[in-house]
């Protein structure tokens, strides 16, 4: 492996990671900070594929808008049917056992793969890059690299700098802390906490959301594509710690370099490197990297 293919691949991991960890941490918002089990959460992965598939003509013929705008209507979208979810279906998930958590939200895959069906079909789809990224950046006399994968490695970077600051700089990180680690004390103080938790979903299925739109033109959509996701954001929780949005940081950003070097290095193992690596460091810290926060 020379220099330039080295290069490429270290590019392509962070990527890959930055993406990864934008997908996990709202499943970790979610599953750490509410203690939902939530099934669904690569579905809505899915749900933003398809939205860049079918919003862009939609918004292109009624704003008159490109990739941003399209962007825009759909977290826009998702943070009202997250909002809506919440407050239809999982509030009633807090306090029930992790089995019914897990019946319920394994029911709203089934929903969203016949609603998805029913919409735009069973046909995979390309979503092409918006043509001011579509350049490619030249490394070495013979490589070169797409500038769009850059592109979402730092949006994803802005991203995971914006929730830090949310979570450690601001009143409402703080409740959100509070409210993962005592419940009814935060409601002792008067704080909303079913509004709160609300919030918090509506954020976590919004991500998601996003992240399936970035991802969309890298990817092709497809049916069923928010599965893998779902498994592996499982494992990037799990290694990172429950309810750590860092540890989720640090996980999927391990995994992403260990999957990338995998695939050039091991092909042949390249499927259970991941798990192997999950594996270890749980032997190593049962609880995962770090604790929630």
């Amino acid at each position: 492996m020379d220099l330039s293919i080295f290069f490429i691949q270290c590019l392509n991991a962070l990527q890959y990671g930055l993406l990864l960890f934008l997908v996990a941490s709202g499943l970790t918002l979610i599953f750490g900070i509410m203690g939902v089990i939530n099934l669904a959460h690569g579905s809505f992965y899915m749900m933003g594929a398809y939205m860049a598939y079918a919003l862009a003509p939609i918004v292109a013929a009624t704003f008159g808008g490109g990739f941003f705008a399209t962007l825009l209507v759909g977290v826009g979208l998702s943070v009202a049917l997250g909002y809506v979810l919440e407050w239809a279906f999982f509030s009633f998930l807090y306090e029930r056992e992790h089995l019914q958590q897990v019946l319920m939200t394994y029911g709203l895959i089934l929903v969203f793969e016949e609603l998805r069906s029913i919409l735009v079909g069973d046909d995979v789809h390309g979503v092409e890059v918006p043509a001011f990224l579509s350049g490619t950046l030249p490394l070495g006399e013979m490589m070169t690299y797409p500038v769009y994968r850059l592109f979402i490695s730092g949006v994803c970077l802005l991203l995971a700098l914006g929730m830090y600051v949310v979570f450690t700089r601001t009143r409402l990180g703080m409740m959100i802390r509070a409210g993962s680690s005592n419940r009814e004390m935060v409601q002792s103080l008067g704080i909303d906490i079913k509004f709160l938790y609300r919030v918090v979903f509506a954020a976590g299925m919004a991500i998601a959301v996003f992240a399936g739109m970035v991802a969309a033109p890298v990817s092709s959509v497809y049916p069923g594509m928010g599965d893998t996701v779902l498994i592996i954001c499982f494992v990037v929780v799990v290694i990172g710690g429950i309810g750590s949005i860092r540890g989720a940081l640090l996980a999927a950003l391990l995994i992403g370099v260990v999957d990338t070097f995998g695939k050039v290095l091991l092909p042949q193992a390249a499927g259970v490197l991941v798990y192997v690596l999950m594996a270890l460091i749980l032997l190593w810290k049962p609880d995962g990297l770090f604790k929630a926060g």
